[in-house]
């Protein structure tokens, strides 16, 4: 926990500071299941064709809301496995989780995946925390104190050009039945950046963004709680989240345009045709 002592320090309430220390101790101790459940036979089922749930994701869950309910009992859950019913976007606090953000890439034995635990009221995410266990890394935002990761503020990257950049993306679920437009879109940045990225998991690639990995991250049909802590910092590591229009960005729409907000203008022109929110 000596990792967010900086970033708690500037914290604009002592609610908030609250917040942001409970979400930190959730992501930690279930990334600690899940480093522990990493190298074990796992008990796999499916919620789609290729969306995969496991048992490190209800372990995972669980410790997470044991913790959220004992230290915040009053504020409302959207998480994966377990809350995952919604529609409009919730105006009162709401903790906003996904235990196990790349369960496919989990589930292979490929570690890339993430623990993501957002807070948010009207619809803005004021605090948020990304948890790497296999690397070890603790990515963490509070609204107005800027971005972290294990201790050191982070910025996103200074590259100007779209042809100088490294983009991720990603793929949704239902992609066997409709990729056409997933396939065009990728193409299209093939040949206009210096490279494109597709790890599988959501959360971690608006983290790299926020840390200047990458510069920027696209993706369509994301749920709340890939996005939620992510956005979150991107904004305060000085970069932009949009729609694919450029228009504002919600977890509730279907669309994700992301960058160090040098290559946003050029990202979003390439994107606004295969928008989703018309």
């Amino acid at each position: 926990m000596k990792r967010i002592e900086a970033c708690l320090a500037r914290c604009e309430s002592d609610s908030l500071a609250k917040i942001l220390r409970t979400a930190t101790l959730a992501a930690l101790k279930a990334g600690h299941i899940l480093a522990g459940l990493y190298h074990k036979p796992h008990q796999v089922r499916y919620k789609g064709e290729i969306d995969l749930v496991t048992e490190a994701d209800v372990a995972a869950e669980k410790c997470i809301l044991d913790i959220l309910a004992a230290q915040c009992p009053d504020v409302a859950v959207l998480s994966e496995e377990s809350h995952a019913v919604y529609g409009e976007a919730p105006r009162g606090p709401v903790w906003i989780i996904d235990p196990l953000d790349g369960t496919t890439n989990f589930a292979h034995g490929f570690p890339w995946f993430a623990v993501s635990i957002a807070y948010a009221e009207k619809g803005r995410s004021l605090a948020g925390v990304i948890y790497a266990p296999m690397q070890d890394e603790l990515f963490f935002s509070c609204k107005g104190c800027g971005t972290w990761l294990n201790g050191e503020k982070i910025m996103v990257s200074g590259t100007a050009e779209l042809l100088r950049s490294l983009l991720a993306t990603g793929f949704p679920y239902d992609v066997r039945e409709n990729p056409e437009a997933v396939l065009a879109a990728l193409r299209r940045f093939l040949t206009r950046c210096q490279g494109v990225r597709r790890a599988g998991a959501a959360a971690l690639d608006l983290a790299y963004v926020a840390c200047g990995r990458l510069d920027g991250f696209w993706e369509i049909k994301l749920k709340p709680w890939d996005t939620a802590a992510g956005w979150l910092m991107v904004e305060e590591a000085g970069g932009m989240v949009t729609d694919f229009r450029g228009g504002p960005y919600s977890p509730f729409v279907p669309e994700l345009a992301s960058s160090n907000g040098l290559i946003h203008a050029e990202l979003t022109a390439h994107l606004q045709e295969f928008s989703m929110n018309l």
